[in-house]
């Protein structure tokens, strides 16, 4: 019987420990091992991934790819520089693959390549074997069938699912050496991608050159693509990814018991920087470079030796694995829910609010097109000063000014920036700030980024929207100093500690003590060679109010995503026209659009949705009646708000 030939597709997973889908490979006991890397369209063009989430990528293949080589001369991760769906069918063929091998990925994007993948590997003849989830602790999949079907949407229901799965798996061993790569020469055409629309093109500061050089790249050896072909700038981040950093920090992090094993996140500084107050494994797991398993049993082992030795340790969800658990609640909500949990147009469990900034959706897809509404302008205003992290209040611009220049934000300080943007501040769609953070973070993982958003907008998974975060208070509590503001918003470094998170209200002589100018609206950086900081660009308090108000409402009238009412455009008959975001008049658009003008395949599309309403509701994601109408079953601890408010509905 002939040996195996494999090819061995990486995607979430730049690693080389706790790898089951590459030891299932192995255990072919192939003549020749592929390990190869499909430069993807999709993410270059159509996914927002700003320069230093990209530097991370590299980090990682780059590091996976030495470790590939120390382990056999002749081999690394080769990268071709075409799109999986069209690329693959070609190697079968040149390589005389018999084995196609990957590790099983949720997303709603990879769900539909895998598919197509999977298609035309049957097609050659090229047995395919998907090896499980690892990037996760359960496989989501399998837990959202354990959950009946439907997202988890607590902890709780997360554990409660999980233990009907089964135990968490141990690591399997890492493997000690791997087979050559066999003959890589190509003589294939490349399919170049279509890279219009270039969602990352006002990013870029050259032309995107990545697929301008065939598939094998600019010299031939299949290498990994670099910044400079990209066209993007220099990452800016501090933080390096790859395998073998991170197994090296993590020894040294494990290595204090009583750190690991009593660690709550809640109880880390979002203030402290140099080093940050957590483990920041966040985005070495997004990548794969480390296993989501590997670190949950190293830490549970600690604990549990801590628990026989009756110490203190901490539990979940505040615990390090209470963080783990976290990560997979969100995957296995995307997993459930699709395309649709991205977005509130269309999801039977996101909450609808009227936000300004709406996204715009095309209604025959029910999928959003990647553009917003701006239905005032000084909502857009404020949304760009708070992209830009020159709002007027220190604690929120250091942030996101760290966020952009870094890549990476402590979750309070995520909790912080989040609230000021939609429900605590500028009432905007908390899908603006989710595109931002997919755009920024190096970290970004589409099913933490969307549920963090929806539960800090209080539109699922947390509803206690009368919590909210002051860009003041909430900064002294844990830098009452402000070295934090100093650090990210340097204008201010010469502030007293009286006046460092409200500078307008310094007196003149401190202020030119200071060195700093307090007016505008952030356009105006330097005076006279002094800089300049803006004032707030609103009273908190007042403002405040406003955001407290309109989600009252919106809880009032209780409508999610997936209601004909949101669909059709006409949740405006339930809103007063004086409600906070845009409420005025009778006909809306989908999705919290002002009106149909702007959507896509507008033309007769209100009318279609409208007839469908009335006749079938096969148009509407399908939901259970209790889902429709409160949209999901809340934990105790998550509160119950539906009802609290007696005002009747308008009709």
């Amino acid at each position: 019987m002939p040996q195996a030939r494999v090819l061995y597709w990486f995607r979430t997973d730049l690693r080389l420990h706790d790898s089951p889908a590459l030891k299932a490979a192995l255990d072919l006991k192939p003549e020749v091992l592929y390990p190869i890397w499909c430069w993807d369209s999709h993410y270059v063009y159509r996914a927002r991934v700003g320069n230093n989430r990209w530097q991370f990528l590299i980090d990682c293949m780059n590091d996976v790819s030495r470790s590939i080589t120390n382990l056999n001369a002749e081999s690394k991760l080769f990268v071709l520089r075409e799109p999986a769906v069209t690329l693959l069918p070609k190697l079968f063929r040149a390589w005389n693959i018999t084995h196609l091998v990957f590790e099983k990925d949720t997303d709603a994007y990879a769900k539909e390549r895998d598919k197509q993948v999977i298609e035309s590997a049957e097609k050659a003849g090229v047995k395919v074997i998907v090896g499980p989830q690892s990037r996760t602790l359960w496989d989501s999949d399998e837990v959202m069938k354990a959950n009946g079907g439907k997202p988890t949407m607590s902890i709780s229901q997360l554990q409660a699912a999980g233990a009907k799965v089964g135990a968490i798996a141990r690591p399997v061993e890492t493997p000690t050496n791997l087979p050559g790569p066999g003959d890589v020469e190509l003589d294939i055409d490349q399919e170049r991608p279509e890279s219009k629309p270039d969602i990352n093109g006002k990013y870029r500061e050259s032309d995107e050159k990545t697929y301008s050089s065939g598939i094998a790249g600019p010299q031939g050896d299949y290498s990994v693509p670099t910044l400079v072909e990209l066209g993007m700038k220099p990452a800016t981040t501090p933080h390096r990814g790859g395998e073998s950093l991170i197994l090296a920090r993590l020894e040294s992090i494990l290595a204090d018991e009583d750190y690991t094993a009593t660690f709550e996140k809640p109880k880390t500084s979002p203030a402290a920087f140099e080093p940050q107050s957590t483990f920041l494994t966040s985005p070495f797991l997004h990548f794969g470079a480390l296993s989501a398993r590997y670190f949950y049993h190293r830490v549970e082992d600690i604990v549990e030796k801590r628990r026989k030795e009756k110490k203190a340790v901490s539990t979940p969800p505040t615990s390090l694995t209470g963080q783990l658990l976290f990560r997979d609640m969100y995957f296995v909500a995307q997993a459930a829910l699709g395309y649709s949990f991205g977005q509130t147009y269309g999801n039977s469990h996101c909450r609808f609010i009227p936000w300004h900034l709406p996204s715009k959706v095309d209604v025959k897809t029910g999928l959003v097109t990647g553009e917003y509404e701006v239905d005032d302008e000084g909502k857009e205003k404020e949304f760009q000063r708070w992209r830009d992290g020159k709002t007027g209040f220190p604690w929120i611009d250091a942030i996101m000014r760290q966020l952009k220049q870094e890549g990476w934000i402590h979750h309070l300080a995520r909790h912080a920036v989040a609230c000021f943007l939609t429900r605590g501040g500028c009432y905007i769609s908390w899908e603006r700030g989710a595109e931002v953070f997919e755009e920024w973070l190096v970290d970004h993982e589409a099913a933490c980024n969307i549920g963090n958003w929806q539960w800090l907008s209080c539109t699922a998974f947390y509803a206690m929207f009368y919590r909210c975060y002051s860009p003041v208070a909430f900064g002294k509590k844990w830098d009452d100093t402000g070295e934090f503001v100093r650090k990210y918003v340097p204008e201010l470094k010469g502030l007293s500690k009286k006046y460092i998170y409200e500078p307008h209200k310094a007196p003149i002589q401190d202020l030119k003590k200071a060195g700093v100018v307090i007016r505008g609206d952030g356009s105006e950086e330097m005076s006279e060679g002094v800089p300049v900081y803006p004032k707030p660009m609103f009273d908190f308090n007042v403002q405040r109010e406003i955001c407290m108000q309109g989600m009252k409402n919106a809880y009032r009238v209780g409508l999610h995503g997936n209601d004909p009412k949101v669909l059709d455009g006409s949740w405006k008959e339930l809103f007063a026209d004086d409600g906070a975001g845009p409420t005025e008049g009778k006909e809306g658009g989908p999705g919290g659009m002002a009106s149909f003008e702007d959507a896509d395949e507008a033309d007769g599309a209100r009318e279609e949705l409208v007839k469908a309403k009335r006749t079938s509701k096969r148009n509407v994601p399908k939901a259970s009646p209790e889902a429709a109408r409160k949209g999901h079953k809340r934990e105790h601890s998550q509160g119950t708000i539906d009802g609290a408010f007696g005002k009747k509905v308008k009709s």
